[in-house]
């Protein structure tokens, strides 16, 4: 027996020194790798800011609830806990943790409350396991949405600037080495394989007080003439930055749970129609540019009706004779045809081309539409009548902002831009700085008693605009009877422009739906809060006589 205690106690003692000597080591080296595990480690995705260095979109860091359902042990009364604090329901949770059995993850709650978190967290349940991660979060909601647009649950860019941008936001995903213990519970942060790299920064032109009212503004219209969607686009006159840019309806991308159908895109953008009157003054720009036209030169429009290769060309009403400043204030077609008509095609494409209709604005934004300009060499003469009145010709609303910079910016055409103080290219000359002026003075007589937008007038600046009704399209060819876009494009203060503004309301079914009547009035209220903003000085004494007399003219 005492033989048998030495031979156990030896044998003993011979398997401690190789255990604790021997293969120390290699035993250790065994052990870590099952405790040692290497773990992601988000990176913090980069601040969207305005022009001020206000913030649009930022993320904040946050818990993700995931459980390993081997190991996971709860009573029904804890489960029913676990539930609620989850925000799901109890036979949904249980389903999913049985279902998920023969796995050894599944995530239970992505993204919580941090609070929410440590509750769940101090029920100490066996298999339960927390993960940081980081919410993009949207401060200014519904304003910027379709600018900024919004990521997935992987903090991936899906729509906007947030996909336009998103390896430049999203930064790269480090890797950190740590122990776990028995119940796999991080106890120690062992090294930094690889840190997390932080995305960078955007900072955008958006100046988030002129986008507020904007959207403000455009949304009270569109619902006021119980109009389908609106888009408005306010442009620096001289750097093509963009300054303000909504749509209606919009969304809030801090609760994409409620978002439908295709409410994300951004119209301004993505979406074109024909213009309408709003093209008349490139058709006049071009016959002065080419020295054929000039701004007194007198055009006879009676009887107000004109036949084109078959087709009619009328006015609402026979205007008799008026010279081309006069066609412009009273939205002649009859007068903008004759115009047209005296114009070589290929000039006349040339000069619109140039402009850059047909062409992508070049923004990066995802779904941009370059519109829709026909070859010259395809056209007959209702084709070139057509597109001096803005028909057969297509646009988006951010297209035609930057087309009139052109006449803001005495014939220079800047590139646009989100980003500020991006433009590095220098600006294309689109037409004489005389052309140019000769249109912004014409364009002035519209925004007044005899022209069409009376209601565009902004006390103490000179405006310059021009108004568009242009009947809708229908899908099976044609137009639609009662379906119209309402439009105004214009400038201020028309002595120096320092703004240009697209107000688009697409069918307005309240009653009114002339440009001068819908469009018109947003432009006034949106232009008189972003000039006093930004500190322009007024080039005109107030005149609120006028505004008092305005009518719902075309």
């Amino acid at each position: 027996m005492l033989a048998l205690l030495f031979v156990a106690m030896v044998t003993l003692i011979c398997r401690s020194v190789e255990l604790q000597v021997i293969d120390r080591q290699f035993l250790q080296h065994q052990g870590d790798l099952r405790h040692i595990n290497v773990v992601s480690v988000p990176a913090n995705r980069g601040k969207v800011l305005d022009r001020q260095g206000e913030l649009l979109a930022l993320s904040t860091p946050v818990k993700s609830i995931a459980v390993n359902p081997k190991e996971f042990e709860a009573s029904p009364q804890q489960l029913k806990e676990l539930a609620g604090l989850l925000g799901l329901d109890y036979q949904h949770l249980l389903a999913r943790v049985s279902y998920a059995s023969g796995r050894t993850f599944v995530y239970l709650k992505r993204r919580m409350d941090p609070a929410v978190a440590e509750q769940v967290k101090a029920m100490d349940l066996p298999g339960v396991y927390f993960e940081r991660e980081f919410r993009r979060y949207y401060p200014v909601g519904e304003v910027a949405s379709h600018i900024l647009g919004f990521t997935n649950i992987d903090d991936n860019g899906q729509e906007g600037l947030e996909l336009a941008y998103n390896k430049w936001l999203r930064g790269a995903t480090g890797q950190r080495r740590v122990i776990r213990d028995g119940k796999q519970r991080i106890i120690e942060d062992v090294e930094d394989v690889r840190p997390s790299v932080p995305g960078k920064d955007l900072v955008l032109s958006i100046d988030q007080r002129l986008q507020y009212l904007a959207y403000r503004e455009l949304k009270s219209s569109v619902l006021r003439h119980n109009a389908k969607a609106g888009s408005l686009v306010l442009l620096d006159a001289k750097s093509g930055e963009i300054m303000a840019m909504v749509n209606q309806p919009s969304f809030n991308p801090n609760n994409r749970k409620e978002v439908q159908g295709s409410v994300t895109r951004n119209r301004a953008v993505t979406d074109s129609f024909e213009p309408g009157s709003v093209m008349k003054p490139f058709a006049v720009a071009c016959a002065l540019e080419l020295g054929m036209f000039r701004p007194d030169t007198m055009i006879d429009t009676n009887p107000g009706t004109m036949m084109v290769a078959g087709n009619v060309v009328r006015d609402i009403h026979n205007y008799g004779v008026l010279d081309v400043a006069h066609v412009l204030q009273k939205s002649s077609n009859v007068g903008v045809t004759k115009i047209a008509l005296s114009l070589p095609a290929d000039r006349l494409w040339g000069f619109v081309s140039g402009l850059g209709f047909g062409e992508f604005v070049g923004l990066g934004f995802p779904g941009e539409s370059a519109g829709r300009l026909r070859d010259y060499k395809h056209w007959g003469q209702f084709e070139q009548a057509t597109l001096s009145f803005g028909y057969g010709v297509s646009t988006s609303t951010l297209q035609l902002a930057r087309a009139y910079t052109a006449i803001a910016n005495n014939g220079m055409l800047p590139h646009v831009s989100l980003l500020k103080a991006e433009n590095k290219d220098p600006p294309q000359r689109a037409m004489s700085s005389e052309t140019a002026l000769k249109v912004r003075t014409m364009l002035e007589q519209v925004v007044s008693r005899e022209g069409t937008a009376l209601r565009a007038s902004v006390s103490g600046y000179r405006v310059a605009g021009k108004t568009g009704t242009v009947k809708k399209s229908a899908a099976t060819g044609g137009y639609t009877e009662g379906s119209y876009l309402s439009l105004f494009v214009g400038m201020a203060p028309a002595s120096d422009p320092k703004l240009v503004m697209v107000v688009m309301i697409d069918e307005p079914s309240a009653g009114e739906y002339y440009g001068g009547s819908v469009a018109a009035p947003v432009f006034s209220t949106v232009m008189s809060g972003a000039l006093r903003l930004l500190n322009v000085a007024p080039d005109q004494q107030e005149n609120a006589q006028l505004l008092e007399q305005s009518e719902g003219t075309i």
